[in-house]
């Protein structure tokens, strides 16, 4: 097994240590009347005027035993789920870019609901992404609930794995609820199968805004995990130390899971913190290359609590697939696969994550393959010595014949690239020299044009209608 470590385990001590004393300290500015309410009654110390809430160790501690360290998370698609701390990874989307590289243009320009719909489309085929977070604006057309009841439907119609969501109004919460019940089955099968979480973005530096909050309060009963997932940007919204920007991410992170688990005591928690760095010559956010190792420490801080990890890793400054998107999202994945997290978050964004491209979403699922490859290091077993073979075959001979070598390139000792030139030069260049950009673009056309995701059934499908005509006559 191929591993990296970026903090000790004395210093991730340390790091816990400091988030006592801030959260204790410092504490964190809540804009939620329910949320204060909630922690005051935890016996957190809360002053109304100033929204500040401060944490003593005592909640802090009594919190993190109440989050589970073992869950799954499913979805609709039959026999598919994830279990959270069980040694197994997958790739989620990068949520919300305003942006898309158009496929025939190469021009970046505003997203569309086509696009959303191809892009969720697209990551369903893809096996190796196994949540969902919208991966470009265009899922919701209007503000209504009939507005948002016809885009959970289609969220859940185009995507059968886990999908990860938020909204901003508590009062969608009843509208969601029904969706999934009825997709799934009742409140029950949404419990054990866990097939929606909320996700909760602290503002930094120390703040939990009222939305937020409120959104997921009003998603209680259903043990809808939480993925808590502050977004810290070392010198602007962080101190301006990467051992600072992992504490104040931290801090926001183990301070809600008290919020969450003084709300809802037991509701599955995955430690999400999304850690960045201010390039100082824009102010704009940079690409997570140069400091790769703030995302590491953050998945190394939720295995510090035993929590289920969620990272992020292939970002890149480029505004285009291209040569320094291959080096920077070569960089962030590498630190990013071998930190192992349950979720790694990234695929398909550029820019900073302001922009979706398709195509870098086929060559980001190449790079996790190769690295989950490069994880697993050299297996030291009894039967992969193949000393008999090579004793067999002895000096001067070759082992293309030999069983042990088909059984293995079968076996998965070889990895098999799916995206590149691994031809002949003839073949290649018969084939009109094609670059990977052009390949990947050819495979997003073929999957769009073949990939349908599994139906809902037509009695499921038939509820969802009259459910949506009834949130249209809410909205009125």
């Amino acid at each position: 097994m191929t591993t990296i470590e970026v903090l000790t385990a004395e210093q991730r001590a340390q790091v816990h240590e400091r988030t006592l004393h801030v959260l204790e300290h410092t504490g964190m500015r809540v804009d939620s009347d329910e949320g204060r309410r909630i922690l005051r009654d935890a016996g957190a110390l809360v002053d109304e005027a100033t929204r500040i809430v401060r944490f003593p160790s005592a909640l802090v501690e009594e919190s993190l035993k109440l989050a589970p360290r073992r869950f799954s998370l499913g979805g609709r698609r039959p026999g598919w789920s994830i279990p959270l701390n069980a040694g197994e990874s997958t790739l989620c989307l990068d949520g919300g870019p305003t942006l898309v590289l158009d496929r025939q243009t190469g021009e970046r320009r505003r997203s569309t609901h086509v696009d959303w719909l191809e892009a969720t489309r697209l990551c369903d085929a893809l096996e190796e992404i196994g949540m969902w977070w919208s991966p470009v604006e265009g899922k919701v057309l209007g503000d209504t609930p009939a507005d948002w009841v016809s885009a959970m439907t289609e969220t859940l119609r185009n995507f059968s794995r886990h999908v990860n969501d938020s909204f901003e109004d508590a009062a969608l919460a009843p509208w969601t609820l029904e969706v999934l019940e009825t997709v799934f089955g009742g409140r029950s099968e949404i419990r054990r199968l866990h097939p929606y979480s909320f996700l909760i973005c602290p503002v930094s530096p120390l703040v939990l805004e009222r939305w937020q909050i409120d959104a997921w309060l009003a998603l209680r009963g259903y043990d809808i995990p939480v993925a808590v997932m502050p977004m810290p940007i070392m010198g602007a919204t962080a101190p301006g130390s990467l051992l600072a920007t992992v504490l104040v991410g931290n801090c926001e992170t183990i301070g809600t899971l008290c919020l969450v688990e003084a709300a809802e005591p037991g509701v599955p928690f995955i430690h999400a913190p999304t850690l960045a760095t201010m390039d100082p010559r824009s102010g704009r956010v940079a690409g997570g290359a140069p400091h790769a190792a703030l995302n590491t420490a953050g998945v190394e801080m939720a295995r510090f609590y035993g929590l289920p990890a969620m990272g992020s890793g292939p970002s890149t400054d480029a505004y285009a697939p291209g040569i320094q998107a291959a080096y920077e999202k070569t960089i962030g994945t590498a630190f990013g696969c071998l930190a192992w997290p349950d979720i790694l978050v990234g695929p398909g964004s550029l820019a900073a994550s302001t922009i979706f491209s398709f195509e870098q979403t086929l060559i980001d699922v190449e790079l996790w393959r190769l690295f989950r490859k490069t994880r697993e290091g050299i297996a030291v077993q009894e039967d992969r010595w193949l000393s008999d073979v090579l004793e067999r075959v002895g000096p001067g001979g070759q082992f293309l014949g030999e069983a042990s070598t088909r059984r293995n390139v079968r076996g998965g000792e070889w990895l098999l690239p799916q995206l590149g030139a691994h031809e002949t030069y003839e073949s290649w260049a018969a084939a009109g020299a094609p670059d990977i950009l052009e390949e990947a673009r050819a495979r997003v056309e073929d999957i769009l044009a073949r990939h349908e995701p599994p139906a809902l059934g037509e009695d499921v499908e038939h509820a969802l209608e009259k459910l949506c005509t009834r949130a249209m006559g809410a909205a009125t």
